[in-house]
């Protein structure tokens, strides 16, 4: 882990549910997700399953003929119905190594709904950012404000002064699906002509 640049955006690592969740637009949120990053030429990491929005954004990628890279710790090849379709999948032997390949394959992070393990995973990149062990894009996709309740809780945190200035965890903010790919490769780009400037713009779409 390092917190060098990024030259070009070629992967993505989104985190998503293993669930579909209870609106419909979630599911429709992961197939343009998975769509935009294939017709952009880059790369979709993930957690290797196909089931949920976790399986939908990798089979949207896959049939725009996208690349599509599956990590999936052994314990949950069955629980999660690994998705055998994909150019590359790695079984690892526990989370730890799982989350460690998904950080060590991705130049950005995209956080949509899920659940704990979505979360967990999401606010693990954004703890590594803060602690600048690496300056990759993060991504909040709050479709229909999905987040708006951890935004809460961080402005709740900043608040209370335990997010001060200097270790406020810089991140973006996509309420479109349609935004993601722009959004990130802007934010690389951005980071590539400056390599000093190390805030990502908090931003709202």
């Amino acid at each position: 882990m390092g917190g060098g640049g990024i030259v070009r955006l070629n992967s993505v690592c989104v985190y998503c549910g293993s669930g579909f969740g209870g609106d419909p637009a979630f599911r429709q949120a992961a197939v343009t997700v998975g769509r935009g990053l294939a017709e952009a030429g880059i790369g979709l990491v993930y957690g290797g399953g196909n089931v949920g929005l976790m399986g939908t954004v990798a089979h949207a990628a896959l049939e725009s003929g996208g690349h599509v890279t599956g990590i999936i710790p052994d314990f949950l090849k069955s629980r999660e119905r690994m998705l055998d379709d994909i150019q590359e999948t790695v079984v690892v032997g526990d989370m730890h190594t799982r989350k460690k390949l998904m950080f060590d394959r991705a130049d950005a992070f995209v956080a949509m709904p899920g659940g704990i393990g979505t979360l967990e995973e999401l606010i693990e990149q954004m703890t590594w950012a803060q602690l600048g062990q690496h300056a990759k894009p993060i991504l909040l996709l709050s479709i229909n404000g999905f987040w708006d309740p951890l935004l809460t809780l961080l402005d709740h945190m900043r608040g209370h002064g335990f997010l001060r200035p200097g270790l406020d965890p810089a991140f973006l903010v996509a309420t479109d699906p349609a935004d993601v790919v722009p959004m990130l490769t802007e934010a690389v780009a951005r980071r590539e002509a400056d390599p000093a400037d190390t805030e990502l713009v908090k931003a709202r779409m």
